[in-house]
Formats: C-alpha cells, structure tokens, sequence
C-alpha cells in the first residue's frame, strides 16, 4: 500500500514534479515499516530566509503523518538544502512514530501482570 502523501510549498519554492517525486521516494521509504498505521501525509517545503541577504539555514521541512486511531505527529527540520530538510523530518518522524506506537503497545500491555520468566503455574498435586 502507498502512502497518500500531499505536498505544500511556499511562494520562494518551485513545486515542480521532479521535487514531489524526490519528497515522495523520500518519504515513503523512511516511513515504509509504518504504512500500515499511516493514513495520509502532509509535507510543507519552504523557505524562511529567501527575502533575507544573511541566514543560509533557511529551508525547512515540516512533516505530519496522520495515524490510525491516533493524533496525528509532526517533525521539522531546518537546514541549507532542501535535500537535507526532507531527510532530516523524515528520520525525526520515523522516530516519533516508532514511539508513538510503541508507548501505545506498552500502554495496553501495562495493566495485565505476565507470570514471571521462568516460573510455570504451581501443579495440582493433590488428584491422586
């Protein structure tokens, strides 16, 4: 299953389809072991220093996945190319994601009390 994913940019960046396929590939390979929680992807591109002459750190990433049955999670990253912003949000949703899920795992296991490693149910000697 491929992930839906819409992609925004701002007035300083073309939006051209050789980016949307690069944010694409990206994307869905950072996120692919969560395809199955994911139901749909935003990905806003832009520029924060473009009408500034100083700051070379002004492209940024900013990432929502919606979740299945969840709140939807969100990573920035801002850095010099658009290259590096797309895969910095992604490796920090990866991340956020595999949390996520994983403390909603913990949280469902937490109220049952596992017997403890090694130790079987007494037996029932008394039958004979």
């Amino acid at each position: 299953m491929t992930i839906q994913i819409q992609i925004n940019t701002d007035r300083n960046i073309d939006g051209n389809e050789a980016l949307a396929a690069y944010v694409r590939g990206e994307t869905e390979q950072a996120l692919s072991r969560f395809r199955d929680h994911i139901t749909r992807m935003e990905v806003h591109l832009s520029d924060e220093n473009s009408d500034k002459k100083k700051g070379k750190d002004g492209l940024r990433c900013v990432m929502e996945a919606r979740l299945q049955g969840r709140q939807p999670v969100v990573a920035t990253h801002q850095t010099t190319t658009l290259e590096q912003a797309v895969n910095g949000a992604a490796e920090k949703l990866s991340r956020l994601i595999e949390s996520t899920i994983g403390r909603s795992r913990d949280q469902r296991g937490h109220g049952a009390d596992p017997q403890p490693y090694g130790l079987d149910e007494p037996e029932n000697d008394d039958e004979e």
